[in-house]
C-alpha cells in the first residue's frame, strides 16, 4: 500500500467524476455503443477481505454510468448475486504494468488473489493505493481509475457488440456502474484492445495464458506433455493436448480432468494425443487426429458447461461438449489389430542427402 500514486495525480469527484474526454471506442459497425474493451475490474466478496480482478467489456450508456458485462460463472458475476447488499464497491484500473492487465484475466480459483499472481510475475510487489470514493484499492501506476458501485438488482440492455467468437453476440441485460470518482495521470495513455475474430490482441494474451499455465496442468496431471489453445478455437473451443500414455483410457481421464479444472471447465473440445505429436504443429495435428480415430469408439460427447459467448449452445453457458482420444490404441483397450508404423527415411539417407546439397545445385 502507498499513499501517493501517479494515478491520483489528477481528482475528479462529485460532478466533475465523468467519463467525457476518455476516447472510448465504437469497434465494429452494428456496436451498439461505445465500449469499454480492456478494463480491469475491481471488487470484493461482500463481508470478506477477498478481492476480485478480472476484465470485462463495459459499454458507456453516458458519462455517469457504464454497464458491467459479468458473465457466468466469473467471480465478479458472484459478488454481485451476493444476497443482502444495497451498494456493491467497483473499481476499473485502465492501463499500468501489462503483468497485471493479463493476470486479471487469467482464470484463477475463486479464493486466489490476482494481483499475488500479477507481483510473481513482475518479481516485485502491484503498489496499490486507496480509492478515493470506494473502499477497495487500486494499482498505484494505473493511468486512469474510475470508481464508483453497482446496485444489485439494476440491470440495463446492452449489446450487441462483435465478440473474439467473430460474430455479434446478441444483447443482454447486465448490471450498472454509477461513477463517483474518476482519477488518472496527468498525461495518462487510454488502453484498449479490438475484441473480434483472431488474431487480434485478445489472441497473445490466450498465448501467454497457454505457456504460463502449463507447469499448473502438470501439477494436476502428470501425464501432460504439452497443451496448445489455437486461434481458430478462440480460447473456449478447442484445447490440443499431447500425454504420456501408459495405460488404457488415460485419455479418457485426462479430458474429465481438464474439464474438471477451472482453467478448462469451458472449453467445448479436447483432442488428446501422444507425446510424439507436436501440439503446436497444428497440421500436424490434424494429420494425427483424423487418422487416428475411430468416431464410433474414441468420443465423448457430454452436456456441461461453456463460455457465455458460445452462439451455437442451446442454452447460454450451457452446452455440448466433445472429447477425443486420438492416441494409438492398445491392445488392452481392445484393440485387436496391430497398430503400423509411422513412415519415416532413416538416419543414414538423411545424412548423404545433407551432404549432397551442394552438388545437387541446392
Amino acid at each position: 500500500m502507498v499513499k501517493n500514486a501517479s494515478v491520483q495525480q489528477v481528482i475528479k469527484t462529485g460532478e466533475a467524476a465523468s467519463l467525457a474526454g476518455l476516447p472510448i471506442l465504437t469497434c465494429w459497425p452494428e456496436d451498439s455503443a461505445p465500449l469499454i474493451t480492456l478494463p480491469t475490474v475491481i471488487t470484493r466478496a461482500p463481508g470478506t477481505s477477498g478481492r476480485n480482478v478480472g476484465i470485462c467489456q463495459m459499454q458507456t450508456y453516458d458519462d455517469k454510468t457504464v454497464g458491467v458485462r459479468w458473465r457466468l460463472p466469473t467471480d465478479g458475476e458472484a459478488h454481485w448475486r451476493e444476497p443482502g447488499q444495497e451498494r456493491i464497491p467497483v473499481a476499473v484500473s485502465l492501463g499500468g504494468d501489462p503483468a497485471i492487465i493479463w493476470a486479471s484475466n487469467a482464470p484463477l480459483p475463486p479464493d486466489m488473489d490476482e494481483f499475488l499472481l500479477a507481483g510473481w510475475l513482475r518479481g516485485k510487489p502491484v503498489e496499490l493505493v486507496k480509492c478515493i470514493s470506494q473502499p477497495l484499492e487500486v494499482p498505484a501506476n494505473a493511468e486512469i481509475v474510475i470508481e464508483g458501485w453497482v446496485a444489485p438488482h439494476e440491470r440495463r440492455t446492452e449489446g450487441p457488440f462483435g465478440e473474439r467468437t467473430g460474430y455479434y453476440a446478441p444483447p443482454g441485460d447486465y448490471p450498472i456502474m454509477h461513477v463517483t470518482a474518476v482519477t488518472h495521470r496527468r498525461d495518462a495513455i487510454y488502453p484498449a484492445k479490438v475484441s473480434g475474430p483472431p488474431p487480434t490482441e485478445d489472441t497473445w494474451m490466450g498465448k501467454a495464458s497457454e505457456r504460463l499455465f502449463l507447469p499448473l496442468l502438470k501439477q494436476f496431471q502428470g501425464e501432460i506433455v504439452d497443451w496448445n489453445r489455437p486461434a481458430s478455437g478462440v480460447f473456449h473451443n478447442l484445447i490440443f493436448v499431447s500425454i504420456k500414455k501408459r495405460y488404457p483410457g488415460q485419455a479418457r481421464k485426462v479430458i474429465n480432468g481438464l474439464w474438471g479444472m477451472d482453467l478448462t471447465a469451458l472449453t467445448k473440445s479436447i483432442v488428446i494425443f501422444d507425446e510424439d505429436v507436436d501440439v503446436q504443429d497444428e497440421q500436424e495435428a490434424l494429420f494425427h487426429l483424423f487418422g487416428n480415430v475411430d468416431w464410433s469408439r474414441d468420443v465423448i460427447i457430454q452436456d456441461g458447461p461453456v463460455d457465455a459467448l458460445d452462439y451455437a449452445s442451446r442454452h447460454v453457458a450451457f452446452g455440448g461438449k466433445i472429447g477425443i482420444d486420438a492416441t494409438r490404441k492398445l491392445s488392452s483397450e481392445g484393440y485387436a489389430r496391430e497398430w503400423p508404423s509411422p513412415v519415416s527415411m532413416n538416419k543414414e539417407i538423411k545424412e548423404r542427402v545433407t551432404r549432397r546439397w551442394k552438388m545437387y545445385g541446392l
